[in-house]
């Protein structure tokens, strides 16, 4: 079959591959002159695919006021918020509300992410991809005593799901992490131990070469203006080329990987998509003292953010943000970011050098990402992965493909059914 894919960001690239593999025809269509340059250019730079879980999570719920108060505080809204970010707040707020909704999710969504772990290796075994990637770990700090309880619970979880995890002393962490010599709070952390790191843009370009060189059609600085569909097919996409010009492109079938723009290209066929643009910021920057820095990932929970090693740089992310499509980068989240890497790895970097980025998670109100068939028989969704798009691409990428051959899922995607905001 001739399949379109809209997208290429990493969920996008990884999804062309895996339909390759499968002897398809490959057509991606990217708006950006190169792909992943949306939300996978300047991300966290960690596959965390032991932290998975759903936004939605009744004890946040307590914790988002005085976070959005608070002038460093990790939450941050718009004022006056917008009707977007109004409803999807509320949303929110009843999905987390909603009786083992959490839980269901968040078993569903480690299980995709141990299926992508397992994607991922093979792809780095079978491709020579140069993004920085490494599998060392990663390290949750507690900077109060009673973070370890909460982990205590994750750690029980992990162990019984098979997922390896371990609880460190703040000795342990220091050994584990030896350029951590900042005067950060530290009681421990949650060590988890098959997680990885890697520059989302960096692989995505790359894979995205190698499925070229597989024979797929890649097409940027294009934009898709809509799909043309009957009752039961779609039929084309009609985009806007290179060259200004409106253009129909037929295919056999389509697969949308557009992230935050994925609900305007399915809503005239009777789907609605609640995904959010949830704001972040990040900083990247060469480490001038390698000794200095994080040897691989380290979310700090006391400014809710996260460093990470990328060979001779430092990737730094943080905030949560409901701004709509809003790109200004205030310095304040700035100076937060860099303040937590100075509490954590004094002298590492020259933050003051640091380069600036803002992008947006494509959120869904209850946690899981949007994977499966659409509301036409040859409409395919696999979109809406949040912050852990990177994390989940190879694991969702392979499934949506089992999904358009008509084979089984190596994951059971009732939760992350495309239908279900509307059930």
């Amino acid at each position: 079959m001739h399949i379109v894919v809209v997208g290429g960001g990493v969920v996008g690239v990884t999804t062309a591959r895996e339909l390759l593999r499968r002897g398809h025809q490959v057509t991606v269509l990217e708006r950006h002159p190169l792909a992943g340059n949306e939300t996978s250019k300047g991300n966290a730079a960690q596959r965390s695919y032991g932290v998975v879980y759903p936004w939605a999570d009744p004890s946040m719920v307590f914790k988002a006021l005085p976070w959005i108060l608070q002038k460093s505080g990790p939450l941050k809204l718009k004022v006056p918020p917008s009707l977007d970010a109004m409803r999807f707040m509320f949303a929110t707020l009843r999905y987390a509300w909603s009786p083992g909704l959490f839980g269901l999710n968040k078993r569903a969504m480690l299980r995709l992410g141990m299926h992508s772990r397992e994607r991922f290796l093979a792809l780095e075994q079978e491709h020579d991809l140069a993004f920085d990637g490494q599998h060392r770990g990663l390290l949750h700090l507690a900077s109060k005593p009673e973070a370890m309880d909460d982990y205590r619970a994750i750690h029980e979880l992990l162990n019984d799901m098979g997922i390896a995890s371990r609880l460190l002393t703040p000795v342990q962490v220091r050994e584990t992490e030896p350029g951590m010599t900042g005067d950060g709070p530290l009681y421990g952390a949650i060590s988890y131990d098959t997680d990885g790191t890697g520059d989302c843009h960096l692989f995505s370009r790359s894979l995205a070469r190698v499925c070229e060189q597989l024979g797929a059609n890649f097409r940027y600085d294009v934009k898709v203006e809509r799909l043309v569909a009957d009752e039961t097919r779609v039929n084309a996409v009609q985009l806007t080329n290179a060259d200004g010009r409106l253009e129909t492109l037929e295919a056999d079938a389509f697969v949308v990987c557009a992230g935050c723009w994925s609900p305007q290209l399915v809503k005239p066929l009777g789907l609605r998509l609640p995904i959010y643009p949830i704001k972040g910021y990040s900083i990247t920057v060469p480490l001038h003292d390698a000794a200095k820095g994080p040897v691989s990932t380290i979310h700090d929970d006391n400014f809710k953010v996260v460093s990470t090693r990328l060979g001779d740089r430092l990737r730094a992310t943080g905030f949560v943000e409901l701004a709509d499509f809003n790109r200004d980068i205030p310095q304040a989240r700035i100076e937060t970011i860099k303040r937590s890497v100075e509490s954590r790895f004094p002298g590492c970097a020259d933050l003051a050098a640091a380069e600036t980025w803002t992008g947006f998670r494509p959120m869904t109100p209850d946690g899981p990402a949007i994977i499966g068939k659409g509301p036409r028989d040859n409409l395919f969704l696999n979109t809406g992965h949040g912050t852990f798009g990177w994390t989940l691409s190879a694991g969702s990428a392979d499934v949506i493909a089992q999904v358009i051959d008509g084979e089984e899922p190596a994951v059971v995607l009732d939760p992350f059914r495309p239908g279900r905001f509307s059930e």
